[in-house]
């Protein structure tokens, strides 16, 4: 096979490369650069990671490319979330990244070229009746498939996820054994772009600072203030600066600037037990189709963050799309954060879309 691999330097794509050169492949790896120089809201540490990357490919007599899209993350991801804060939501960049960037802009520009990509990402795919469907990791502590919920069928059955079959720790031992030169390197956190970035630092600099009132929930009085409901999320709990807590973040008003917050653990208006999904995609095909379109619902797993955990709920369709009742109450359900499906086991990723209430 003619495969291209995706490297950032990190130790989970370095163990890609040692794996396929293991299985006696001979990938052509690259390195996409998403960071712009000289600008001071965006910390992407792209000289260690050349560097680390190129050492491997020389370790292994690989070939190291840098495929420069800096300028189609900007304006496809980096503009997204700071339009999704504006607008009081909660972004996901990461999903972005893998649907336009990754998957989307390399594609188009070298991986058509290929006939795999492979990635460092911690999923997995399964080939049933002719189609490719995305299925979770082994590790569910680093499980991925949430942050690739919105690739489509073509991009999954193009891609290989060589450590999606290993632990975390399992994957380091690789490493070490291999003696990589990422094999002792730290696990990158955050989002992608903003590196030793403090997020608060990055939202400021495009959307400045507006004090506004935050008000008790219970009572309706203020209780303090914060600096522009862009800085907040709702379910927060840390950062609100409030005394006496904790205090979560209820909801926004975004045209008055208002943080109403409630304290407490057991408040009630934390706590949602439903939701809907706009623009539900459905990564390789709809599963239920006949189903749903009964008014019957069907069992399913979801997220609603990046967390090892599933939660079990029922899908629903109807007139306006798609909506979500857990069986359990859900903390802090962020309205632009996507809702991921996941089938009643666990094990395939189906889709996702982003939660409005």
């Amino acid at each position: 096979m003619n495969i291209a691999a995706l490297f950032s330097g990190g130790v989970d794509s370095a163990v890609v490369v040692h794996l396929l050169a293991e299985m006696g492949y001979k990938p052509s790896l690259f390195y996409i650069k998403i960071g712009m120089d000289g600008v001071d809201y965006m910390d992407c540490a792209t000289e260690e990671d050349i560097e680390l990357a190129t050492a491997t490919a020389r370790k292994y007599g690989f070939k190291l490319e840098v495929v420069d899209l800096h300028r189609a993350y900007w304006d496809g991801v980096a503009t997204y979330a700071i339009d999704q804060i504006r607008q009081g939501l909660t972004p996901n960049p990461d999903v972005m990244c893998n649907k336009l960037i990754k998957f989307g802009c390399f594609e188009e520009q070298v991986g058509r070229f290929f006939d795999y990509t492979a990635t460092g990402h911690y999923a997995t795919t399964c080939v049933k009746e002719g189609q490719t469907w995305l299925g979770t990791a082994k590790d569910p502590l680093k499980d991925q498939t949430d942050f690739l919920a919105q690739l489509n069928a073509l991009q999954v059955s193009k891609l290989l996820f060589p450590i999606g079959q290993y632990l975390k720790e399992e994957v380091r031992d690789i490493a070490l054994q291999a003696k990589l030169p990422s094999a002792r390197r730290k696990d990158s956190q955050g989002i992608c772009f903003l590196g030793k970035i403090n997020y608060n630092d990055f939202v400021r600099r495009f959307l400045g600072e507006k004090e506004g009132p935050i008000v008790e929930l219970e009572t309706g009085r203020i209780i303090g203030k914060h600096r522009g409901y862009w800085f907040h999320t709702i379910g927060q709990r840390k950062g609100l600066g409030l005394s006496g807590g904790p205090w979560y973040v209820i909801r926004k008003e975004i045209e008055e600037n208002v943080l109403v917050v409630s304290r407490g653990y057991a408040v009630e208006a934390q706590y949602s037990s439903a939701f809907r999904l706009e623009a539900f995609h459905f990564i390789t095909a709809n599963p239920w189709t006949d189903h749903l379109n009964t008014g019957n619902g069907v069992a399913v797993k979801f997220k609603i963050r990046h967390t090892p955990e599933f939660t079990s709920g029922t899908l629903y369709a109807d007139e306006k799309g798609y909506r979500v009742c857990s069986e359990e109450k859900l903390q802090g359900v962020a309205p632009g954060q996507f809702g991921v499906i996941y089938d009643e086991a666990a094990q395939i990723c189906l889709g996702s879309g982003a939660i409005v209430l």
